[in-house]
């Protein structure tokens, strides 16, 4: 009797697996072939800040920790600029020691270099680190606050609005959105690079130095895709009763980029199932081309200056995302240079090279001078009739 039930039941499970009975799925084709639960996402390309997928990514909605890119943006910000670097040692203040949630349990007086709070940040999500952060660079919290919102108008997010810099508050008035987040992170990923070196890392120690002594404390990465997915390369997990749970992912995979971001997920492990899924569909569904040899430049002629002619350059490269399978190897490149007078500014836009697929206009990329042109004046003219005549001689 028992083997006959055991060769129904496996009876059953073949006839499941041939004839198409309901197996468990992660597609739904109203959703773009995904099916997620978290409320809000996007999944967005680096280089040409493609959406691929998008499920609600204009929905207002609290970040949680995922604030803390921000907190690194303008960290990076004021590395470039020269006003701090990554050996500077930063004084813990009472207030930045009193963060709760996520800490790195830094002590009042305690010093640490810009580098190490970096780590704390992107590795551990210290609220305690971003405030210390925070304080070094603006002299407040609110201060550095208010760089953060200029920040956030200047790249495009419209629907952002930042209250702290770690995204401990709860306040309905701290929001984003997945959209905003992609925008975020992809100036994060693309203007400072260098970012990997911290967010790829899974554990490190730092040292505690205080009047009590030295001892070690371990830093653990808060973002599991690290393990559960080989392509990630960051960036910043987020979670509390308000967010719930959320993750921005970024990866690298043949050389393309992308960002997933998920919001809201109603638990821990959900959030890094669904952005490997984004992720994944990302890589399987798009094809990023990019120009490597674009047309050869040549110096183009200029009217009434002091040199007959200017060298012309490039400040960037074409690219373009594909997810329909389009073979782009019929790609036309049209270049078309300005009729230049003098006088002519270095970085001045002289021209375009547009890029066709089967008739349709992809986009264009500049072309730019590459030195000054000035203009010629009576004296210059005179000077050159001189030397001409010199030369005859």
């Amino acid at each position: 009797m028992k083997k006959r039930i055991w060769i129904a039941f496996l009876c059953l499970i073949i006839l499941g697996t041939t004839f198409g009975l309901p197996q468990p799925s992660c597609a739904d084709e109203t959703t773009g072939g995904i099916l997620l639960t978290c409320p809000s996402a996007i999944l967005m390309e680096a280089s040409t800040k493609s959406v691929i997928y998008e499920k609600a990514p204009d929905e207002r909605r609290s970040p949680a920790s995922i604030t803390k890119i921000m907190t690194a943006i303008l960290i990076f910000d004021a590395i470039e600029a020269g006003k701090i670097s990554l050996e500077d040692e930063v004084v813990t203040s009472a207030y930045a020691k009193s963060m709760g949630g996520s800490q790195v349990y830094l002590e009042e007086g305690e010093k640490q270099t810009v580098d190490t709070l970096i780590k704390c940040i992107m590795v551990s999500s210290g609220n305690d680190a971003s405030v210390a952060m925070a304080e070094y660079i603006a002299g407040s919290e609110s201060s550095f606050v208010q760089m953060m919102n200029e920040r956030a108008a200047s790249l495009g997010m419209e629907n952002t609005h930042f209250e702290d810099c770690c995204g401990l508050t709860d306040s309905d008035n701290h929001y984003t959105t997945a959209r905003d987040i992609a925008l975020m992170a992809q100036e994060l990923i693309t203007r400072y690079p260098q970012i990997k070196s911290y967010t790829t890392i899974w554990m490190e120690n730092i040292t505690h130095v205080t009047m009590q002594g030295s001892k070690e404390f371990g830093l653990a990465n808060t973002n599991k895709l690290l393990k559960q997915y080989p392509y990630t390369t960051g960036l910043k997990t987020g979670s509390t009763n308000k967010a719930k749970y959320c993750v921005c992912a970024t990866a690298n995979k043949d050389g393309v980029e992308l960002i997933a971001v998920i919001m809201g997920c109603p638990n821990y492990k959900d959030r890094f199932t669904e952005a490997q899924s984004l992720l994944q569909f990302g890589y399987t569904t798009c094809k990023l081309y990019q120009d490597e040899n674009p047309p050869e430049l040549m110096p183009i002629l200029v009217k009434g200056g002091i040199d007959k002619q200017v060298p012309a350059v490039y400040k960037e490269k074409f690219s373009w995302l594909f997810v329909s399978g389009e073979d782009f190897s019929n790609m036309e490149k049209m270049l078309t240079t300005n009729e230049l007078t003098a006088p002519i500014e270095k970085g001045e836009q002289i021209g375009t090279v547009t890029y066709r697929l089967n008739g349709k206009e992809l986009g264009s990329i500049g072309i730019y001078a590459g030195e000054s042109v000035r203009e010629a004046k009576f004296f210059d003219y005179l000077l050159n009739i001189v030397l001409q005549w010199m030369a005859v001689i």
